[in-house]
């Protein structure tokens, strides 16, 4: 196989075994998403499940988040790690909304990388869940799969990304970077992968190091 035709079959395959995947943040607009993936940084999204009810119920608004003080975004989150930078960019982030875009999230690459605390990678989640735009989210599990797939040798997720848009169909790329994601959680976890109950086990370069 060709490496587009082993990214069709790995297409394929995950579609069939995560049929609904979707991502994991629990959020219920594109404000709360921007915020959600700032905290999901160096933490789990099961932990920013946990305390996202807490600061969307205070914080309703942009103004909300602008008027706070900051050592009040810091004390709800401070359990996400890295808590006071996290603070920082949620509150810049909704400034920066409201002044720079009128209230509105952008739906470039360029633009939102103008945001405080925005790179690619959370980047291209909101223009993939939120435009339905092309995107591919290079996140620990994404560029792990890939890696051990053999679509690419790099942990720079900028060339992950990169290498991954010319293989993946443009509008297969959002939810296949999403069932990625479950499927690192659940069968090709970085310590010990299942490649035994692995639906990508035939078109893998690491199955001979895990079978």
């Amino acid at each position: 196989m060709t490496k587009k035709e082993r990214g069709l079959f790995c297409i394929e395959a995950l579609k069939k075994e995560y049929p609904d995947a979707v991502c994991a943040l629990e959020t219920e607009n594109p404000f709360e998403l921007l915020v959600a993936v700032r905290l999901s940084a160096q933490c789990t999204d099961k932990r920013v499940n946990m305390v996202t009810p807490v600061i969307f119920e205070r914080f309703k608004t942009l103004d909300d988040y602008i008027s706070a003080d900051v050592c009040e975004i810091e004390e709800i989150i401070h359990s996400c790690g890295v808590y006071r930078q996290k603070a920082k960019d949620i509150k810049g982030m909704a400034e920066k909304l409201k002044h720079g875009f009128g209230g509105k999230i952008p739906d470039t690459m360029e633009e939102l990388l103008t945001l405080p605390g925005v790179g690619r990678k959370s980047a291209n989640l909101i223009l993939g869940d939120v435009f339905g735009k092309p995107a591919v989210v290079a996140d620990t599990h994404f560029i792990r799969i890939m890696n051990r797939l053999g679509f690419c040798a790099t942990k720079d997720p900028h060339k992950v990304e990169l290498a991954m848009k010319k293989l993946l169909p443009p509008e297969e790329s959002g939810d296949f970077c999403h069932r990625v994601v479950w499927h690192g959680r659940e069968v090709c976890k970085a310590q010990k992968p299942r490649c035994g109950g692995c639906v990508l086990y035939e078109v893998c370069d690491s199955k001979i190091h895990n079978s």
